[in-house]
């Protein structure tokens, strides 16, 4: 009668044992690597986080909110009139404004009356902007000085214009200051969403 054969599987050595876990070990040391560099580039290229702060573009966006920073569209599009954009503050670069694209690079801009007007090749005249994001469209004082915007350079007002410190105030913003575009409304989580921008039109 033939011998019935049993394998029996050798257990493995400390030597192995320890191998293993140091294969292990650098596995997901690789992982911990693979999905750090991830995070920094998706955070550096794609989207950020940015927590408003002051009341400058009420009744818009408020104090404390929570926003995600849509940083990849300004690599591939132009920044339009009306969006609302994070940059670096020109005078300071280690702070953070939130303010609305008013005028664009190549036009200038006019703030007289408590009114803003735009002059560029449509309306070498220059022509009125109609702001319906505003909750009082005529309270935006101004010098009366006509400012021409440079190719790189672009115009920002807050929506609170009695309470923000803006183009106004201190000039220009570098179109190489601009961070990106305000995506995504986060916290408080009632007003979850995508912010809604109603387009700066002539009047």
């Amino acid at each position: 009668m033939p011998e019935t054969q049993i394998k029996i599987e050798d257990e493995e050595t400390p030597a192995e044992k320890k191998a293993t876990v140091g294969t292990f070990l650098w596995e997901l040391a690789r992982i911990v690597v693979i999905a750090f560099v991830v995070m920094i580039g998706f955070r550096y290229f794609v989207a950020e986080p940015f927590i408003v702060s002051g009341s400058s573009m009420v009744p818009n966006f408020h104090n404390r909110e929570y926003l995600v920073v849509d940083k990849l569209s300004y690599r591939i599009n132009e920044p339009k009139r009306g969006d609302v954009i994070v940059f670096r503050y020109p005078k300071d670069t280690s702070q953070y404004f939130i303010k609305r694209i008013i005028g664009l690079p190549g036009e200038k801009v006019k703030v007289e009356n408590g009114k803003v007007y735009v002059y560029n090749s449509q309306y070498p005249n220059g022509s009125e902007l109609e702001e319906d994001y505003l909750s009082n469209p005529d309270i935006t004082f101004g010098n009366d000085e006509l400012v021409t915007l440079g190719s790189d350079e672009f115009y920002v007002l807050g929506d609170n214009r009695l309470a923000s410190s803006d183009s106004r105030v201190w000039g220009i913003l570098p179109k190489h200051d601009i961070v990106g575009t305000a995506w995504l409304r986060v916290f408080p989580l009632n007003s979850f969403g995508t912010p809604d921008f109603p387009a700066a039109v002539f009047k």
